[in-house]
């Protein structure tokens, strides 16, 4: 399923593309987009992960610069049968994780310092499981292409609206259109990422620590945190947001790119996973 979500999402963008192509340059322009999109598509699979790392500026880490997160993942992926994923930390303040890779053999996972600063060892356990279920599920290659060719679409429709060719036969009504596919690609990011995958995800780390509380208490620590603190990279590349654990989007955006749903629905799953609606103490876990 996931694999055919993957090639119809691909095929959309490419669509959308060449829709834009034909806007700015008429037929030269679709061949020209189509060619782009060609490209785009392969270097998506087989580079958007190092792409996307790139773009935060995330680190790898191992057990000697960072044991404690490695020690966390590397118990996880063994307890989930996963091949051990490489293990990323971006200095950013706000508070977040993601998963990335084309397959669980090429997966990667990030965390930004700002959680590693503000939750416990439970609770990065539990974030750390949901960012697995991800990887177990296969989410993370529709999830990564996504984020890559939405954003090049959004570029190719503000040079559109500044470069674009008046000259072509819809005139500047086409130019005006072109620059319309940027929230069009948002749009897109919703509709080929189902909020359902968040609720697996959790539900799948949940299961793997067998403490949903743990992945429950994190949420709402992320969420409260991540109100009150930006995150420029995230703000700049808008079609990354579904990417993270938590929507990293302030103001405008982060209605338009709303990927995920509801903290406190989620929260209240996982509760309800456990047996206890109310918020219990976390117990330990070495």
């Amino acid at each position: 399923m996931n694999l055919f979500k993957t090639v119809f999402l691909m095929s959309l963008m490419t669509g959308l593309f060449l829709v834009v192509g034909a806007l700015i340059g008429g037929g030269p322009g679709m061949i020209i987009a189509f060619a782009m999109a060609a490209g785009m598509n392969m270097l998506a699979y087989w580079n958007s992960d190092k792409m996307l790392l790139s773009m935060y500026g995330a680190k790898q880490v191992d057990a000697a610069s960072a044991p404690d997160l490695y020690h966390i993942v590397e118990r996880l992926a063994g307890q989930a049968r996963l091949p051990m994923p490489k293990v990323y930390i971006t200095e950013n303040p706000q508070p977040n994780a993601f998963a990335t890779g084309r397959d669980p053999a090429h997966a990667a996972v990030c965390v930004t310092s700002g959680l590693l600063a503000t939750v416990s060892k439970e609770e990065l356990a539990g974030v750390i499981a949901h960012e697995l279920g991800h990887v177990r599920n296969r989410d993370t290659l529709t999830m990564t292409i996504t984020a890559v060719i939405a954003g090049a679409i959004g570029m190719l429709a503000n040079f559109a609206f500044f470069m674009g060719d008046r000259r072509n036969p819809l005139g500047l009504v086409g130019v005006l259109l072109v620059t319309m596919l940027a929230p069009v690609a948002a749009m897109l990011v919703q509709a080929a990422i189902s909020r359902s995958r968040e609720f697996e995800a959790d539900k799948a780390g949940a299961e793997l620590t067998g403490r949903p509380l743990w992945l429950a208490d994190a949420l709402a620590e992320i969420d409260r945190s991540a109100r009150q603190t930006l995150n420029a990279p995230a703000d700049a590349n808008p079609a990354t947001a579904h990417m993270f654990i938590i929507n990293p989007l302030h103001g405008g955006l982060s209605g338009l790119f709303a990927s995920h749903p509801a903290t406190e629905e989620r929260i209240a799953r996982l509760r309800a996973m456990a047996g206890v609606p109310e918020r219990p103490a976390a117990g330990p876990w070495g």
